[in-house]
């Protein structure tokens, strides 16, 4: 649970009065709901309280929690029905909409914010390809989407003095944002569509900014800097620009949608805009919309959209013979999630795009001649030019997504030796935890990595890439089985980490399963498959969700890996002095050797840690930043997870209490961390 009342309450009355069942989930509620949520009986939230749930906190709740007698009778059918009708949301769109606090007032540069602000230097397209060291100027800090810092004055020696050196506090409500740091200034977008620049050093307040969406504010990942300008995504399908030195907006573009879709609510804008050159791109989620994601290139002095990519393939194009037979209006999914990357040298811009959430009709041939159930461009990356939108290649890594085990996020560019020669290669790595090296040039599949955290792939063509799916784990309804992991995945948005010096690249791995079988709780896909939580083999063996894994890109083979108590709910952050750090729900912030793993430093948190980790400096002091207390889909799942794991071997799992928060960590300035035992 994730409030002191149950999610739902029965009574005796609600018990002896069921009376015959409509076909919706508004008759379910009026027969067995109504009388203890409407008005709500002692310790039952309200309907309205209800409201801001997710469907699977509900359907867990009516399946096999604390409304299970309730439910008596009920088909998985009716209990997405139910969860559906009181939250208002389909199952199959995976947005929940969590309560934000209201914004705080705005705030408009003082005097002496004025003369700091005006310190600040445009953001130069060099800056942008080769930043300064002190400096985090994009969601992966570089074009590369490495998550690498060069600073070394927080290095294996010194991080045991690593102590908190201030703290500025946020509005609670959906978000996982990412600081980017410029001059001395971190500027942050935060709910309730709220941008804040801040000076640090210290956290003062330079400067605040809140956009009035038409929709309810929903969770993003950040926000971009070029020239002196911050680009911003809204909750309502804008994109904005607003003065680095002032917070006053310069334009406000309203990304149209074209048909079939014809509701602007079934899109989301969670990454940050890339910026190259003249160009702002932007990926747009389209979960359940009709048609699908899609990418659009904005013009950056004006807004104005210039070009756009569709990422599911449509009829009469290339990849559009792809969704066995399905007319335009019957595909959707193929969102865009994460932020892109760039190659300047290749002139190319990187995306990775999720699956389909209506895998019914892809599930089984169509006999429609010419047809394949690939769906493209789902669970791909793609590469565009940047100028154009035009797509120069594309890799699917894994056709005909039947578990939402997508490939959607970061795409990071390195180069090393392949084959006894140096390659650019693109890499990513999906929700089962495997990773696949691509060149980046043409797209060709050059090897992969798996984490050993999966069972639903059993092979990988040494060739292509091509994933052979074990048969037992295909989706049947008449019997149930193992997929591990499940949707939420072994790896989700939280982006991993290269070291480019060593080779190493490090991902934060979560172990849960679900098992899929008939058709009863939870129904996220069109399949009808019912999904109920599982713990991974590997988990009950040793009491641990969480693990930090090294990847050894130049053996192609895995490295050490620390396993944790906790799953990791961060970004891992590798830097040039010989750190990985990376937050979990202990919760708490922790640095590891990057040879071996060996922890060497924690410092405890007051609330889970819910965005990507950077490091900046200002004048000669390193800084490390994350950001705590902020609700988001990644952040509910792992921890009503994580509790649930606990309390089933005797632990506790208390919910931390402490509010939004950045929370900022520098050498010596206070209060120590621990140390951890050599």
């Amino acid at each position: 649970m994730l409030s002191a009342f149950p999610l739902l309450a029965g009574s005796a009355m609600a018990q002896e009065s069921t009376p015959a069942l409509g076909t919706g989930g508004a008759a379910i509620f009026e027969a067995r709901c109504k009388s203890c949520h409407e008005p709500p009986v002692a310790r039952a939230p309200s309907r309205e309280q209800l409201r801001g749930r997710s469907n699977l906190e509900i359907v867990e709740a009516l399946s096999s929690g604390i409304m299970k007698p309730m439910a008596a009778g009920l088909t998985g059918g009716d209990m997405n029905a139910v969860a559906a009708f009181i939250t208002g949301r389909n199952a199959q769109v995976q947005a929940a909409q969590f309560a934000a606090a209201p914004a705080p007032g705005p705030v408009a540069p003082s005097a002496a914010a004025a003369a700091e602000l005006a310190k600040v230097r445009p953001v130069s397209a060099a800056m942008l390809g080769d930043p300064s060291p002190g400096d985090w100027l994009q969601w992966g800090r570089t074009y590369d989407g490495q998550n690498f810092s060069p600073l070394t004055a927080i290095n294996r020696a010194t991080v045991k003095t690593l102590s908190p050196a201030w703290r500025a506090p946020l509005p609670s409500g959906p978000s996982m944002p990412t600081p980017i740091v410029h001059d001395g200034v971190m500027f942050l977008q935060t709910s309730p569509d709220m941008v804040v620049a801040l000076d640090a050093a210290n956290g003062t307040v330079l400067w605040r900014r809140t956009y009035k969406p038409a929709l309810p504010s929903n969770q993003k990942m950040g926000l971009s800097l070029a020239g002196g300008r911050v680009f911003v995504p809204t909750s309502d399908l804008h994109v904005i620009s607003l003065d680095a030195r002032t917070g006053e907006k310069v334009w406000d573009h309203e990304i149209a949608i074209e048909a079939p879709a014809a509701d602007r609510k079934a899109f989301v804008l969670r990454s940050a805009p890339l910026i190259v050159g003249d160009k702002v791109i932007q990926g747009v989620t389209a979960s359940g919309a009709p048609g699908g994601g899609f990418i659009v290139g904005m013009d950056i002095a004006t807004g104005k959209e210039l070009w756009r990519f569709h990422t599911i393939a449509r009829p009469g194009e290339p990849g559009g013979n792809s969704w066995n037979g399905l007319p335009l209006d019957k595909r959707s999914g193929a969102s865009v999630w994460d932020q892109g990357t760039y190659d300047k040298a290749l002139n190319l811009v990187y995306f990775g795009v999720g699956q389909t959430y209506d895998t019914g009709p892809l599930l089984k041939p169509s006999g429609v001649a010419g047809t394949t159930q690939d769906a493209l461009y789902t669970d791909s990356t793609l590469a565009l030019n940047p100028d154009t939108g035009k797509l120069a290649w594309h890799y699917q890594h894994l056709s005909n997504d039947q578990w939402d085990l997508d490939w959607v996020f970061e795409r990071t560019l390195t180069t090393m030796t392949v084959d006894g020669r140096p390659r650019r290669v693109v890499m990513t790595i999906g929700k089962m935890g495997i990773l696949d090296a691509l060149d980046a040039r043409t797209g060709g599949y050059l090897f992969s990595i798996d984490a050993g955290a999966q069972n639903v792939i059993s092979g990988i063509d040494p060739r292509t890439g091509a994933k052979t799916i074990d048969p037992v784990r295909m989706p049947d309804l008449t019997r149930t089985t193992l997929i591990c992991p499940g949707p939420s995945g072994a790896r989700s948005w939280p982006a991993t980490s290269v070291n480019p010096k060593s080779g190493l690249l490090f991902e934060p791995l979560t172990l849960w399963c679900v098992n899929f079988g008939p058709p009863t709780g939870y129904q996220l896909l069109s399949s009808g498959v019912g999904m109920s939580n599982a713990d991974h083999p590997d988990a009950v063996k040793s009491g641990m969700m969480g693990r930090l894994q090294a990847m050894d890109l130049k053996g192609h083979k895995l490295g050490w890996r620390h396993d944790l108590p906790a799953p990791v709910s961060t970004s891992a952050l590798a830097t040039a002095g010989g750190l990985v750090f990376a937050g979990d729900l202990d919760p708490a912030l922790k640095a590891f050797d990057d040879r071996d793993g060996t922890l060497l430093w924690q410092a405890p948190l007051d609330n889970y840690p819910s965005s990507s980790v950077i490091t900046y400096a200002v004048g000669k002091t390193q800084y490390v930043a994350v950001v705590t207390g902020l609700r988001n889909n990644h952040i509910s799942d792992l921890s009503r997870r994580y509790q649930a794991f606990r309390r089933a071997r005797g632990g506790t799992a208390a919910t931390p209490k402490g509010e939004p928060a950045v929370v900022v960590f520098a050498l010596g300035s206070g209060a120590p961390g621990k140390s951890a035992a050599r």
